[in-house]
């Protein structure tokens, strides 16, 4: 498996010493920050995230686990291959296929000192991959990695517990409860931010290798002095076999093979160095192909030993997957079960390949963002969370290996034949692209480095071809399918994030594109309800000063439509609303059909403001649908149109009105009785209730509710008109005619409130451009050559006088006189 360069990137915490400054801010953490926070400690900041050089010594023991822990189950696997078959003569076959096995790690590791040398940025075989076949077919190798990766932990963490299982047979019953605990453990170690560039994680390494090694080296002994043992067979173990059938035939060639793939994962992990190679100290080339040579020699001399003693002390494999046959070998050759080393090595098993499991949670990561960077995987991979991790990769990984653990039970024999199918594609890709490299340079002693790794390459693909044919009903179809998709849908990813890119790319000309200019420009205002939300929805509009303003409901409960007609005019807030029967329903396709039909002349653009009411988000999404999120996407469709979205947040104002409804009721009590000063006050729901008639202000501690309710009493008018009764409209004074009945050319007088005032260019001039409404219209008077005059502001009511003509299918005044009939509010 691969270690990414997490191993090099370790969170300096300790090292800086600085935390994110806590300040109070205005609006309070939500739930789950602060309870994130809780868990995983304070957010780090991102000078934090520092590089850790490694020396050679620690580099071993940080990047080798996953590697060296293979030899754990390595030679386990080929047993379980060949016994039902080759019966006792599986424990004399042991020995050619771990001589076979150790050649192909030999050229494995000679392939990757070459990958060391040249590619010293992380990303190992995808980067190799990529740089010399593309990114498309690097694809191969990302797929192959991503699945390996999850594999991994499920296989180490499986074959950890097994190694507690054999020593404490008791908890075997648990393992896949015990397996799916370790995995999430690691998934919140790491979503902290563990540091596994560290000395501590070294000490599995060396003590796991010191302990094997003692133990063949002990087990070498007592062979030659004759006091090694052979371990007594007992009921669970695996099916021997009569080995009656021949080894030429075909029942026993595909026997072999399906050793030989089992034995493969004794080789997974070995490339690990290759990945971390900027983390060592310089010169990190030389240093990292050191290390690997030093890897693969500890890691052929536990493979062969192991092998060696399962062939002197005929190990068997359980069913049951425990005692496993390495902790068989450490009780014969260490004597008594309760022998003090025999407890040594057991311990030693679970905590490198526990660590081994680990380093999928570094890699995984680090790989995704690479691909992600890519644009070959979503780029939500490539966020850094709360500790400076990739905390989207390490949740995905975490679900998809703890799924994988159940679904296989926690069995490392289920779980191997999706394992080195996707390790030894890496191994291949890396091998070939290697060879590819020194044959287009043909660099001095280009050919023998050729030999090596394109031997490397094709060695690698022979395993995945074996792995892929004897291992498909046992789960291998499984992997081959994965690859069929998963490659195809990262190409697709790439298409389309190629596509958006084309279309959101910066023109790249010297001179940018000249601004639009439009005649018109017209603002919808979607009403559902007359309310604060849309208050704000309607201040929004006016501060974007366009040509019209009008306000639309789509009728759909004519019930429900009559009483906004009714709230709207008690309000009279200078913006007329139209009401547009919607029978089927339709919401998203009248509102286009609104737009499309405004935006027919190419003069003219339009912003269709849509209220939204925020909520909390869990119970948003439960009581509230999407309606504007649709309708604004389809309006982003429509050219020479925007929507745009005002948000309002109403629990923010729910907990005003519960602070106000309290503060009313203590004052109630007070008055009554004197007495309600001593009793605890309860602020009661009211969301369903109307709200407060009134500017009701409560005094409050907290200052931004105070703040908040003061702004609710600023709109008292929506107060207004939902709870004063029905008022008769105002008829027209005499002698002023009705913005909707005016006509033709003759002078008229027209009264309304003043709501758009605004500068217009024209013909190398500048006119003052004032609209108002009475209710029944609009109308825009012109005032050429003037910018500002006083009196004249949003709010005011004034009186035109003046000739009427049509510009744009509405009436306009041209230098008309006015007067000003009642002030509007300043600011």
């Amino acid at each position: 498996m691969v270690a990414m360069p997490k191993q090099a990137e370790a969170l300096k915490e300790g090292a800086a010493g600085r935390q994110p400054v806590s300040r109070r801010s205005g609006q309070p953490d939500p739930f789950w920050y602060t309870a994130k926070t809780k868990l995983l400690g304070p957010p780090l900041v991102n000078e934090q995230l520092g590089e850790q050089r490694l020396s050679k010594p620690l580099a071993l023991g940080v990047l080798s686990p996953d590697g060296i822990s293979s030899s754990a189950y390595g030679t386990e696997e080929i047993l379980i291959a060949l016994l039902p078959m080759a019966g006792l003569a599986a424990f004399t076959l042991i020995l050619p296929m771990t001589v076979v096995i150790l050649l192909v790690m030999i050229f494995v590791v000679l392939s990757y000192r070459e990958v060391v040398m040249v590619y010293i940025r992380p990303g190992g075989s995808y980067v190799v991959a990529r740089e010399n076949f593309g990114p498309r077919i690097a694809q191969i190798c990302a797929v192959a990695l991503l699945i390996d990766y999850v594999v991994t932990v499920a296989v180490q963490v499986a074959a950890g517990t097994a190694a507690v299982s054999s020593v404490i047979p008791a908890i075997g019953p648990y393992e896949v409860e015990i397996c799916v605990v370790v995995v999430l453990l690691m998934c919140f170690g790491n979503l902290r931010g563990i540091k596994e560039a560290g000395k501590a994680f070294a000490v599995p390494t060396y003590l796991f290798a010191g302990s094997v090694l003692l133990m063949i080296a002990v087990g070498l002994i007592r062979e030659i002095l004759g006091n090694l043992h052979m371990v007594p067979t007992t009921a669970g173990t695996y099916t021997i076999g009569s080995g009656s059938a021949g080894i030429i035939t075909f029942a026993m060639i595909y026997t072999l093979l399906k050793a030989f793939a089992n034995g493969g994962a004794s080789l997974t992990g070995i490339e690990a160095v290759s990945d971390a190679v900027g983390a060592f100290n310089p010169p990190e080339g030389r240093n990292a192909r050191q290390v690997l040579v030093t890897e693969g020699v500890i890691l052929g001399l536990l493979v062969a030993g192991i092998g060696w003693l399962a062939h002197v002390v005929h190990a068997t494999p359980y069913l049951v997957g425990y005692p496993t046959v390495l902790s068989q070998e450490a009780n014969a050759v260490f004597g008594h079960a309760g022998h003090f080393m025999f407890f040594v090595v057991q311990f030693s098993t679970m905590l490198i390949l526990y660590t081994g499991a680990n380093t999928s949670f570094n890699g995984f990561p680090f790989l995704t963002s690479y691909v992600a960077g890519d644009s070959f995987l979503p780029r939500w991979l490539l966020k850094r969370g709360h500790r400076l991790v990739f905390s989207n990769a390490i949740i995905v990984l975490t679900v998809t290996s703890v799924a994988l653990l159940i679904i296989k039970k926690a069995d490392v024999n289920s779980l191997v034949p999706l394992y080195a199918i996707g390790v030894f594609t890496a191994f291949t890709m890396a091998g070939f692209g290697m060879a590819k490299y020194h044959h287009t340079r043909r660099e001095q002693g280009w050919r023998p480095k050729f030999v090596i790794n394109f031997s490397a390459g094709a060695l690698s693909l022979v395993v995945v071809i074996i792995f892929a044919v004897v291992k498909f009903t046992e789960g291998a179809w499984v992997v081959l399918v994965l690859f069929a998709i998963l490659v195809p849908a990262l190409i697709r990813l790439n298409h389309e994030y190629q596509d958006e890119a084309e279309v959101l790319d910066t023109v790249t000309g010297e001179q940018p594109p000249p601004a639009p200019h439009y005649t018109r420009r017209v603002v919808f205002v979607l009403v559902d309800s007359f309310d604060l939300a849309t208050l704000a929805a309607l201040r929004y509009a006016r501060s974007l000063r366009p040509t019209q303003i009008r306000a639309v409901h789509f009728v759909i409960d004519s019930v429900r439509a009559e009483l906004l007609r009714e709230k709207w005019t008690r309000a009279d807030r200078g913006v007329a609303l139209d009401f547009i029967d919607c029978p089927d329903r339709r919401l998203t396709k009248a509102a286009t059909d609104l737009v499309e039909r405004e935006v027919a002349d190419a003069g003219t653009h339009v912003t269709v403001i849509l209220p939204r009411r925020s909520y909390s988000a869990l119970l948003g999404r439960l009581l509230h649908d999407r309606t504007g999120d649709k309708i604004a996407a389809a309006i982003s469709r429509i050219p020479r149109s925007a929507a745009t979205i005002v948000p309002y947040d109403v629990p923010s104002r729910v907990a005003v009105l519960q602070a106000r409804h309290a503060a009313a009721k203590a004052a109630a009590r007070s008055e009554r009785g004197g007495t309600a000063a001593a009793e605890p006050v309860v602020a009661e729901p009211v969301i369903a209730e109307p709200l407060v008639t009134g500017p009701v202000v409560t005094q409050s501690a907290d200052p931004d509710l105070a703040a908040t309710a003061h702004e609710l009493a600023r709109e008292s008018d929506v107060a207004a008109a939902h709870s004063v009764p029905r008022q008769p409209v105002v008829a027209t004074p005499p002698g002023i005619a009705a913005i909707a009945s005016v006509t033709g050319r003759k002078k008229v007088t027209v009264e309304g409130k003043v709501r758009v005032v605004e500068i217009r260019p024209v013909e190398q001039n500048s006119v003052l451009a004032v609209e108002i409404n009475d209710s029944t219209g609009n109308l825009t008077a012109m005032f050429y050559g003037r910018s500002h005059i006083p009196g004249l502001i949003c709010g005011a009511r004034v009186r035109f006088i003046g000739s009427v003509g049509v510009r744009g299918g509405q009436p306009v005044m041209i230098n008309p006189a006015y007067e000003l009939v009642s002030p509007g509010e300043q600011g």
